[in-house]
């Protein structure tokens, strides 16, 4: 595991951050980035443009709720830190205030399997965590109910998203897919009422999910059996 000093973490910490704003995930200081390591995680600072960031303003926070360091850690803190708690196969955290996740997170809605990559955030529906005010423990315990079974996002309730990864590439990639998710439920709610694809086959998508984007090799033979794959004619 990395250790709070790595500063090469550091800096890939500052350049997500400094994406995310580039591509419109987010906007001014909204949003926090962090990753776990060694003792607890690293996380963006309060206040700061990401873009005048420097490595040593990324501060480290104890999974106690401590911080080091002259620079405060982002008020939202608690989010990051209780996703590390409760739940083991986070590695990296982003938590913007994208767009169309935002707007739908106003509208307080589950939104349903409209489209089958909803299924790749773990569940057949992106659930909305109930609202509390931010930087509180009630909005971090509602964000822990929303991700359960196995969710890596949710919205946040008259807020924004959150997401979750192995890596931080993985974090920031799970947010910019639950944007543009969101951006196609609200065009298509413009046009009409969408069809929702059915428990049974939400159940098959999440199935073919556990091995969607990987190679043979790094799969469990299990899940090499799943694979539904051309046959291999040099080998």
């Amino acid at each position: 595991m990395p250790t709070k000093h790595d500063v090469a973490l550091r800096s890939e910490i500052i350049a997500v951050a400094c994406d995310m704003a580039r591509t419109g995930l987010t906007f001014g200081t909204a949003g926090n980035v962090s990753v776990r390591v060694d003792g607890g995680f690293l996380v963006t600072p309060s206040g700061i443009p990401y873009e005048k960031t420097t490595p040593d303003q990324i501060v480290f926070c104890d999974l106690e709720g401590g911080y080091e360091g002259e620079w405060m850690p982002s008020v939202e803190w608690r989010l990051h830190r209780d996703i590390y708690l409760n739940l083991p196969a986070a590695r990296a955290v982003v938590h913007v205030h994208s767009p169309y996740a935002t707007a739908l997170s106003c509208l307080r809605i589950e939104i349903p399997a409209f489209h089958y990559m909803i299924g790749k955030q773990g569940g057949p529906t992106l659930r909305t965590a109930r609202y509390a005010t931010f930087g509180t423990a009630e909005l971090s315990d509602a964000m822990i109910e929303a991700l359960a079974d196995d969710r890596t996002a949710c919205l946040l309730a008259n807020h924004g998203q959150i997401a979750y990864g192995k890596t931080l590439a993985q974090a920031y990639s799970v947010a910019g897919e639950v944007e543009y998710l969101c951006r196609q439920y609200a065009i298509v709610r413009t046009l009409g009422t969408p069809v929702i694809l059915d428990d049974t086959e939400m159940t098959e998508v999440m199935r073919r999910f556990r091995t969607y984007g990987k190679q043979p090799r790094d799969c469990t033979p299990e899940e090499v059996a799943m694979m539904d794959r051309p046959v291999r004619r040099d080998g």
